[in-house]
């Protein structure tokens, strides 16, 4: 894993250009930098939970390069496969994932502004919100994405990303 530090930076303008090149674009939602890698470069990001007045459930972005195609390179290899069926065969593991989208429904309520969780209730899509952990999955016991249980693992450990980093990213 090349995240050298967890921390939370105000955004300026040099942030913003980071990010956007980094992502190609310009960044939409961009609350804060949660973690940098070890030349001090945005890893990941954290997004609003309502972006353009639409629920966003993604609260944390890997965006270091080398670490996205790593991961991607995984996924390829049909690691999320390989990973769902321990999964399914482990009591144990399961209730670890399913504790990790809890932390993170608590973690994405906490850094929600009250403006957002007002807006999000108006629209009636807060308590939709609070049943979507990470990555935006209703089922807890599923793996969608390696990107999103990284990005939130840089910020909050979880079991995926412990598995990544122990398995598959840490040389």
């Amino acid at each position: 894993m090349s995240i050298a530090s967890s921390i939370s930076s105000s955004i300026d303008a040099n942030t913003v250009a980071q990010v956007a090149a980094l992502l190609g674009r310009e960044p939409r939602g961009l609350e804060a930098v949660e973690a940098v890698d070890a030349k001090g470069q945005p890893s990941v990001i954290r997004v609003a939970s309502l972006v353009d007045d639409k629920p966003f459930p993604t609260m944390f972005w890997l965006v270091d390069k080398a670490l996205n195609y790593k991961i991607d390179q995984l996924e390829a290899g049909g690691l999320i496969a390989k990973m769902q069926l321990e999964i399914d065969a482990s009591e144990a593991l399961q209730a670890s994932m399913i504790a990790d989208h809890q932390q993170f429904i608590q973690l994405r309520d906490t850094n929600m502004s009250a403006e957002i969780k007002a807006r999000l209730v108006e629209q009636n899509y807060y308590d939709a919100l609070q049943k979507r952990g990470i990555g935006g999955i209703a089922n807890f016991i599923r793996i969608r994405c390696l990107h999103t249980y990284y990005a939130s693992h840089c910020v909050e450990p979880n079991t995926i990303g412990r598995w990544l980093d122990s398995e598959y990213l840490i040389d």
